[in-house]
């Protein structure tokens, strides 16, 4: 049975950083304590760890998704940041954590990408988690300062190439979405950038807007009422089809760089040997989320869209990504890139 004091500290936890719980709709789960006994899961509070700030991409979605699960599951959801060193340092949080699925993780493509990216990493994405399902998979755009020269994807190309020592790339930090995106478009061009990293997609934003720096790839989710404001000049989306919120914008390969095709894919996950029953009851509440047109509407509204059925469920997501981990590796070790 688990104990009272534990309750106490999570209590001291929530008061401390300030989390959001998100309560069901539905009542009678009372809060008994009974350890991880499947039969009876959820019979307290779930956190699903972001490992990320407040307010960002991945924590936007995840709080979308916590209400219609929560509801699902007939318990309390609650959602804690946990920052640092690309997200390493949540996710290495939740590996360490009892596997009972009280504790949850949220993470994008930096599971696949981390470790390839750090030296010491302290867990290994397939042999330390569960996967549980995929979330969603958010484009990304490629924009530039409001009076950058070039008009074009391909004129941007031949731009960079001619000038690749002046030319600035800025991004959200090492690890981050935007860092990912940078490194493929200059594996893509061939060409080596001088990178301008910040702390956070909001910094490097606002330097674009500024014309500090020339251009960067992130996220729909950060940019697209930046571009829909005109404060950026766009170029392309990096996915196969155009984004209902931006169709206007080019994809990659209409715009002429058919290789340039990335998007930033979220999943949770569960530390290793959580129960399946458990697992499963997880992979099920995170369908009924993705189903909810209020889910379907606020992510249309950032330029994306829940995944299939068939892709939120913990096979899909270990093929996703098992194959990820692959892709990466090759194009971080030919960048050079590495972080201790």
């Amino acid at each position: 049975m688990r104990t009272t004091s534990r309750y106490r500290a999570t209590a001291r936890m929530i008061a401390a950083i300030g989390v959001v719980a998100l309560t069901a709709a539905c009542s009678g789960n009372g809060g008994a304590a009974g350890g991880g006994d499947a039969a009876n899961y959820p019979d307290e509070n779930i956190t699903i760890v972001v490992p990320f700030s407040a307010g960002g991409p991945t924590d936007t979605v995840t709080r979308m998704i916590a209400g219609p699960m929560a509801t699902k599951l007939g318990g309390k959801i609650v959602v804690q940041n946990v920052e640092g060193a690309g997200g390493t340092v949540g996710a290495g949080d939740v590996a360490r954590a009892r596997p009972d699925g009280y504790t949850v993780l949220m993470h994008h493509i930096g599971m696949s990408t981390a470790p390839a990216l750090y030296k010491s990493l302290g867990y290994k994405p397939l042999e330390d988690f569960e996967t549980v399902g995929l979330v969603t998979e958010v484009p990304m755009t490629i924009v530039a300062r409001k009076d950058f020269a070039p008009a074009t994807l391909q004129d941007l190309v031949a731009h960079v190439k001619a000038n690749a020592n002046k030319v600035t790339l800025a991004n959200a930090g090492i690890g981050a979405a935007s860092h990912l995106c940078g490194l493929l478009f200059q594996s893509t061009t061939g060409v080596k950038l001088q990178e301008v990293p910040y702390q956070g997609t909001g910094p490097a934003l606002t330097d674009l807007v500024g014309g500090q720096v020339d251009f960067m790839c992130d996220q729909t989710t950060n940019t697209s009422g930046q571009i829909a404001a005109g404060k950026v000049k766009a170029y392309a989306v990096t996915t196969p089809e155009r984004v209902k919120s931006l169709p206007d914008l080019p994809t990659t390969t209409e715009a002429g760089l058919p290789q340039l095709k990335v998007s930033v894919w979220h999943g949770l996950y569960v530390p290793a040997d959580t129960p399946p029953e458990i697992v499963q009851k997880l992979s099920e509440a995170l369908k009924v989320a993705l189903a909810d047109q209020g889910v379907i509407d606020q992510m249309a509204k950032l330029g994306t869209a829940p995944v299939p059925a068939q892709d939120a469920t913990p096979e899909a997501h270990r093929a996703k990504l098992d194959e990820q981990l692959g892709t990466w590796a090759k194009i971080i070790a030919d960048s050079g890139v590495k972080v201790s």
